[in-house]
């Protein structure tokens, strides 16, 4: 088995990328409801804060505070992903060593992390976050994705509620007109 290796950083801040195993799938905004249901069970469980957060249909990414004198963002993680999994009905495709370990056919196993060295790496982060969803082109204002922290970041005049503009007025986010 391949050793992952974790950056086991107490009570720091993490930026996270989590994804379905089917990226074909839209379950995440699909079933919205039942991954925030999942999200506020495990806070409740074991406390975190959320900075910064976007879901999109086939992945998230999130950046968190974990209390001081806490590392096990591995526990939360488990948790959502086994909180989401029994709200969402059964029906995606699952493999044989998922089959043979009594696993859904939800998540990948893995997720990326990254833990955050300074403010710079935090904003720079989290303004990533906000910008993913025109990234991938659901959208072509950052303010026009639902799922998005986003918009509880322009009521405490972190951003401007026209933060990045509009892409199709300027091209998409790499320079191309659309």
């Amino acid at each position: 088995m391949t050793d992952y290796r974790r950056n086991f950083v107490v009570g720091g801040s993490f930026f996270f990328t989590v994804n379905l195993a089917e990226r074909r799938l839209r379950l995440l905004t699909e079933h919205i409801d039942e991954l925030r249901e999942a999200l506020r069970e495990t806070r409740h469980d074991h406390p975190f804060t959320i900075d910064a957060m976007v879901v999109l249909p086939d992945h998230l990414h999130a950046v968190w505070t974990i209390p001081e004198g806490d590392s096990d963002f591995a526990t939360r993680w488990r948790l959502i992903k086994t909180g989401f999994s029994r709200r969402v009905p059964v029906g995606e495709r699952i493999s044989e060593s998922r089959a043979a370990k009594g696993e859904r056919g939800i998540w990948q196993r893995r997720y990326w992390e990254h833990a955050i060295r300074d403010e710079n790496d935090f904003a720079r982060h989290v303004d990533y976050i906000h910008i993913n969803p025109v990234k991938h082109g659901y959208v072509t204002r950052v303010g026009d994705w639902p799922h998005s922290s986003f918009h509880r970041m322009v009521k405490l005049g972190v951003y401007p509620e026209d933060w990045a503009g509009d892409v199709s007025d300027h091209g998409d986010a790499f320079g191309e007109r659309q």
